[in-house]
């Protein structure tokens, strides 16, 4: 094949071609050792990405982007700026194009295979911030102490059903048929995300500088699919992380698929309306919104949402360990109450639901 230098010149001269003038100046001076100038290239690639519908946008742009990311990468690394440089990778790896990934991932990996010196590492640092991190993890314990910061009404309606480990069968007939949430206990505590990531340091190693926690491999490795997403012949549509403090807040809204949240660090709060009482729910009109509900639950408006005053509904706290299923089209709003990393498991079926 081309060497990786034909494959940038072959690059530069179609951006060329496509009136790129000014981006491949910079370029070049972005080679011979320009920080300055490897930025600038990289936002004119940035604004040509964003000049019109992601479609549209040709992949030589996208290939042009990639490769100044790697220039801020290289020189940023040069002067000790780690994070900046992981930054510049990670943003190349999801919005670059394809020629220059292999180039994109050897710089990560050469970069995570450097000791990273963090600010003052002494060990009374290290100690601190895992102590931190192990208060972090245990806010909100006391049931009491959550419900000073949940809505109102919080655990008083319906408790979401909480099952141990049951049999994809009995997942089947009893939730998923019937298009009913249920928290399942007890199926994750094999995973090695269980134990590693309690441990910042582990995470700090993978994850602490990084933008796309879930497409990193290692994180990939300490997590299974749970046997339930394939219920109805179901195909995977996307699997997310979530990190974050506690207080963080996800307001009410439904998605399409199927879902199945696992909660690996933390607790949450999470209340669930059925589809049933969408309109009750106030969604916003305009198309692109129309999954997401005017209402907000922390501060409800009774004046203009009067509906939802008495609307029931199921909620619950999800331990570490759990697993919610929180079947398509029902409502959600979720708030952690610590440190909280969860991961969440999208399918849709290729059988017709009976809801359908």
């Amino acid at each position: 094949g081309e060497s990786e230098a034909e494959r940038r010149a072959a690059l530069l001269r179609e951006i060329t071609e496509e009136g790129g003038f000014a981006f491949v100046a910079s370029a070049e001076k972005a080679a011979a050792g320009d920080l300055r100038a490897a930025e600038a290239a990289r936002e004119m690639a940035w604004e040509q990405l964003h000049s019109g519908p992601w479609s549209e946008v040709g992949s030589a742009w996208r290939d042009a982007y990639a490769l100044a990311c790697l220039h801020v990468a290289r020189l940023r690394r040069a002067a000790a700026d780690r994070r900046a440089a992981l930054r510049a990778l990670d943003m190349g790896l999801i919005m670059g194009g394809n020629l220059l990934r292999a180039d994109l991932e050897a710089a990560l990996a050469s970069i995570a295979a450097e000791p990273s010196d963090g600010e003052g590492d002494g060990a009374e640092a290290v100690d601190e911030e895992a102590n931190r991190w192990r208060e972090g993890l245990d806010r909100n314990r006391d049931i009491a102490d959550a419900l000073k910061i949940l809505p109102t009404k919080s655990l008083s309606c319906k408790e979401i059903a909480r099952r141990s480990c049951i049999s994809l069968e009995e997942f089947i007939c009893d939730h998923f048929l019937p298009e009913t949430p249920v928290i399942i206990s007890g199926c994750i505590d094999h995973w090695p995300a269980m134990t590693k990531w309690k441990n910042i340091q582990y995470l700090k190693k993978i994850a602490g500088d990084r933008t796309v926690p879930v497409e990193i491999k290692e994180l990939h490795e300490d997590i299974m699919v749970p046997d339930y997403c394939y219920a109805g012949g179901g195909e995977l549509q996307s699997l997310n992380a979530w990190f974050g403090p506690h207080g963080t807040v996800t307001p009410l809204h439904h998605d399409p698929h199927h879902n199945i949240l696992a909660q690996v660090l933390g607790r949450k709060y999470i209340r669930l309306y059925p589809g049933s009482v969408s309109e009750d729910l106030y969604p916003h009109t305009e198309t692109m919104l129309s999954n997401t509900s005017q209402v907000d639950l922390d501060n409800v408006d009774m004046n203009e949402f009067p509906k939802v005053e008495n609307l029931d509904f199921m909620d619950c706290i999800l331990e570490e360990g759990d697993m919610l299923y929180i079947p398509p089209k029902w409502w959600h709003y979720v708030r952690s109450l610590s440190i909280s990393f969860s991961i969440s498991f999208w399918w849709r079926t290729t059988v017709i639901s009976p809801s359908a």
